[in-house]
């Protein structure tokens, strides 16, 4: 399973461009700002590339269980954000998270997250198992 050194307390950040793309719509064009569900997936996909480029063989990747997220502010258009993680837990396949987002004048985020590392070939025969049960 995962590479050697990797421990808790290793530490990662990526950055976001806030585009249009990355913002509500539903308050008009002048009130866009940074939407709650794509600082999840941003936060998420900061995660999984941490584990898949630095810690995980080719035949795993990981997959998230949990989030538990604070938006505590705006961010504007045009703005950026940095998406800091750091690994609070390693536990067998589990790996915990906790994140922080900032944009160029405050923290905008905040929270936890956990994913499992899972062996792809483990992942592909529950899917087809799953898929044999499904008559929809």
């Amino acid at each position: 399973m995962m590479k050697e050194g990797f421990e808790v307390g290793a530490i990662h950040t990526a950055r976001y461009e806030i585009d249009k793309d990355r913002t509500i719509e539903f308050m008009g064009e002048e009130l866009r700002v940074y939407a709650t569900p794509v600082m999840v997936r941003d936060m998420e996909n900061t995660c999984r590339l941490f584990l898949e480029d630095i810690y995980l063989d080719e035949d795993e990747n990981s997959v998230g269980a949990r989030v538990e997220i604070d938006h505590m502010g705006p961010t504007l258009v045009g703005m950026h954000v940095e998406i800091k993680i750091t690994v609070t837990e390693i536990k067998g396949p589990k790996v915990a998270f906790e994140f922080e987002v900032h944009d160029q004048i405050e923290q905008v985020g905040r929270g936890k997250h956990l994913r499992f590392v899972v062996p792809l070939e483990n992942q592909r025969e529950r899917l087809e198992r799953k898929r044999a049960q499904f008559t929809g």
